[in-house]
């Protein structure tokens, strides 16, 4: 019962704390670039306006660009339930399986880009195809590293992974490290962070899928979006970094758990800040040859992984 109770406290803190956790992440890239930048609360004035105003959609659109926002929005707490992120081990088993996991990643994914088709939009129409070729160069490196992962630690579930990884019980340590160096490389093109793309910048082709989506749809979208940033960081720690997670469900252990995942974040948020201060933009129809490159090091890991390494 403790373990339900702490996953909806984890999904509830989540939609409170996303937007914030990514306005300071656009608030330390600005001071990086020594601009003053936006407010670390400028995220929620955005959507407290756009709740304040009317959902407005295009004239030809279908249902699926009507249910695309409660349903990215849904499967992202879903997520939050299931992915640990201040505990070792997952509050919800069920939803633990790293399988599962990647289908729920996937699902927003594929409606993302129907509904920015469907809304008729050529603008937003191509913002939806890109999306679905950075799903496919991205998620085979996500799915490889996961896999290996799950072959050094003999179990598919995130929180079971977590315990072997942080009792040090595995099969092949020098393959997990490549595998987590790769995966985190694949997280960090989720995040949508220079130099594959501006998560901030509407006027990007990210933002495209977008571009038809007003009101309270829109708020929504931006608020799932910000959670599955703090999702995808909170996927990588919990499967190669669990050290110092709540072991327990005891409150003094959950405090010490939520302290220690914060300044996970911090320093996951604070390298990616680094990252993007240091490259330049790439096409994107060029992203294939960085993609393909995270790719030969997951499998590296698999390699290591099968060989015992």
């Amino acid at each position: 019962m403790a373990e339900i109770i702490l996953a909806f406290v984890q999904a509830l803190l989540l939609v409170l704390l996303a937007p914030l956790v990514s306005g300071t992440a656009r608030w330390m890239r600005a001071k990086m670039h020594a601009r003053k930048g936006p407010s670390i609360l400028q995220d929620y004035y955005d959507i407290a306006k756009l709740l304040k105003r009317q959902d407005v959609g295009t004239a030809h659109s279908s249902f699926v660009f009507r249910i695309t926002p409660p349903l990215f929005f849904g499967c992202m707490l879903v997520l939050a339930c299931g992915v640990p992120m201040i505990t070792r081990f997952c509050p919800v088993p069920a939803l633990g399986d790293v399988i599962t996991v990647v289908y729920l990643l996937a699902l927003p994914r594929f409606f993302f880009a129907l509904a920015a088709v469907d809304s008729s939009d050529a603008y937003a129409g191509i913002g939806g195809v890109r999306e679905l070729i950075v799903g496919v160069l991205v998620e085979p490196a996500l799915m490889l590293g996961l896999f290996v992962a799950a072959l050094a630690t003999g179990t598919t579930n995130i929180g079971e992974m977590g315990v072997a990884v942080g009792s040090l019980q595995v099969t092949s340590p020098v393959g997990l490290v490549i595998a987590g160096i790769a995966f985190a490389m694949a997280c960090y093109i989720e995040l949508g962070k220079v130099p594959f793309d501006m998560a901030e910048a509407e006027q990007e082709i990210q933002e495209g899928p977008l571009s038809e989506y007003s009101g309270p749809s829109l708020a929504m979208l931006k608020v799932s979006l910000a959670m599955k940033q703090v999702i995808m960081a909170a996927f990588f720690v919990a499967v190669f970094m669990p050290f110092g997670s709540a072991v327990d469900c005891t409150l003094p252990a959950l405090i010490a758990g939520a302290a220690v995942f914060a300044v996970k974040l911090i320093v996951v948020f604070f390298i990616c800040s680094l990252v993007e201060n240091s490259m330049m933009r790439v096409r994107y129809k060029l992203m294939g040859r960085q993609t393909w490159a995270v790719v030969g090091v997951a499998a590296l890991g698999l390699v290591f992984c099968i060989l015992g390494i």
